[in-house]
């Protein structure tokens, strides 16, 4: 039943990680022996109708899984739910602001390594002064609930779906077990992804001499700017050549030894991510900020204010590139640490 495939779904976000698969299994085999049951006694399936009043009534996936998790003492089971819910929302969103903030921040001040230093340093303080707030209002509810259950019930039905009011017409579709991406591939579609990558590496390196293959017709306006790239940019331009040129020698060892029927590797998305932070950062450091200079230095009195307003803007938006290229590869590090452990442990 694709109803109760969608309800087991939203149950397992919520489970404890490492006992995720074991636990759904034998929820769903108990829950498909109820299900075989009520068929049984009606000796006819269950309309949609009488599907998502049975769903309801075994309670919103948040509360469900909540009997799953560790003994709590400050916090309840009752509780407990909600208070892991909006503690992750809470950590991520403040690990997300402060991150873009302190992009940001350093790039319009021009510090360097130290101020990125810093500001990662204090990021775990951040994430205890978020957890302890969290974690102080709902221990202050677990308190107030166990002392008056009326109060306790009115934050139930505040919660919505996640708790006591919840319908199953609010559970997402069945997500794909894994992403286009990842199923095995095909050798045509290996020896085109190889194909691709060597006609992109080809475009990279004709780009500098035949500048309109990547500005078309405006090269030749370019031209007649009295601006010009920094020599950064040719740091920039070598490191997006290695990044191509190390994809394109990764998926030719695939080739080689055989191995291009498998997907696309987790090990190949953190690498990418993590060499992609390079380029960025070079022109992050860049001398003063300066991404762009005059071609007449005799210009600077007339131009000199739109061209610094030019460069902090570019660093700027740079600097949030990069503050979100870091998160992504930092969720992705972690994902990968936590679904190999918690296949370790089911094991």
């Amino acid at each position: 039943m694709e109803l109760l495939d969608r309800y087991l779904q939203a149950v397992k976000r919520h489970l404890p990680w490492e006992r995720q698969d074991d636990i759904i299994a034998e929820l769903r085999a108990n829950l498909e022996a109820q299900l075989e049951d009520k068929e049984a006694e009606l000796g006819r399936a269950l309309t949609k109708e009488e599907a998502e009043q049975w769903i309801e009534q075994l309670g919103a996936p948040l509360q469900v899984a909540g009997r799953y998790q560790r003994q709590q003492y400050l916090i309840g089971p009752r509780v407990f739910p909600t208070y892991a819910y909006i503690l992750r929302l809470v950590l991520t969103w403040a690990t997300v602001i402060y991150v873009v903030a302190n992009a940001v921040t350093i790039a319009v001040s021009n510090q360097g390594g130290e101020a990125i230093l810093r500001a990662a340093l204090r990021l775990p303080w951040i994430w205890f002064v978020n957890a302890a707030i969290v974690t102080l209002i709902f221990v202050a509810i677990e308190w107030t609930g166990a002392r008056f259950p009326v109060k306790l019930s009115g934050l139930e039905r505040m919660a919505g779906p996640m708790t006591a009011q919840w319908s199953p017409l609010d559970l997402p579709p069945v997500a794909a077990e894994e992403p286009e991406w990842a199923k095995p591939r095909s050798f045509a579609r290996a020896l085109l992804q190889v194909f691709s990558q060597g006609v992109l590496l080809a475009y990279v390196l004709l780009v500098p001499h035949y500048p309109f293959l990547l500005f078309g017709p405006g090269a030749w306006y370019l031209e007649s700017l009295p601006y010009q790239l920094a020599p950064v940019w040719w740091t920039f331009y070598w490191c997006l050549v290695g990044l191509s040129i190390f994809e394109l020698t990764w998926h030719l060892a695939d080739l080689a030894r055989g191995t291009w029927q498998r997907p696309k590797s987790r090990a190949l998305h953190i690498a990418m991510n993590s060499l992609s932070l390079i380029p960025l950062a070079v022109l992050l450091m860049a001398p003063n900020h300066a991404l762009f200079q005059l071609k007449d230095l005799a210009d600077e009195a007339k131009l000199g204010g739109t061209l610094a307003a030019a460069n902090s803007g570019v660093v700027k938006g740079l600097a949030v590139v990069a503050a979100i290229v870091a998160i992504k590869l930092l969720w992705r590090i972690v994902q990968t640490v936590l679904e190999a452990r918690r296949k370790r442990v089911a094991a």
